[in-house]
């Protein structure tokens, strides 16, 4: 029995400013894609288990950062309101999930070669 076949890579991907300030990470791409998903920030807050108020903060500032919105929203009426991802957004999303894919096939690649170099 080899003594690291349990093991599996973990880790997370985010981006932050110069100055260190956290813009853009896994639990962020996640809620975004869920977003468009669910067509609603507080359905898609639900669906993950976070706190609205807490979301909608963060999701302003990463725009700020950015320079671009990341949500266009409608407001509630007989239908009530919706939330979708911006085309800027979109395209953010659909970039990281790229990046996301292309870092997965390293991390998983590298992982079996760290195993190699274990079991000599």
């Amino acid at each position: 029995m080899n003594k690291f076949e349990n093991l599996k890579p973990e880790y997370k991907i985010w981006f932050s400013s110069l100055q260190g300030d956290g813009i853009l990470g896994d639990g962020k791409w996640k809620i975004l894609k869920q977003i468009d998903e669910c067509g609603s920030l507080v359905k898609a807050c639900e669906h993950m288990g976070i706190t609205y108020r807490r979301t909608w903060n963060d999701l302003q500032k990463i725009e700020k950062m950015l320079g671009f919105h990341l949500l266009e929203t409608i407001r509630g009426g007989q239908e009530g309101g919706s939330t979708r991802l911006s085309p800027e957004g979109r395209r953010l999303v659909k970039s990281f999930d790229v990046f996301h894919q292309r870092i997965d096939k390293i991390m998983q690649k590298e992982f079996v070669r760290l195993l190699d170099d274990l079991n000599l």
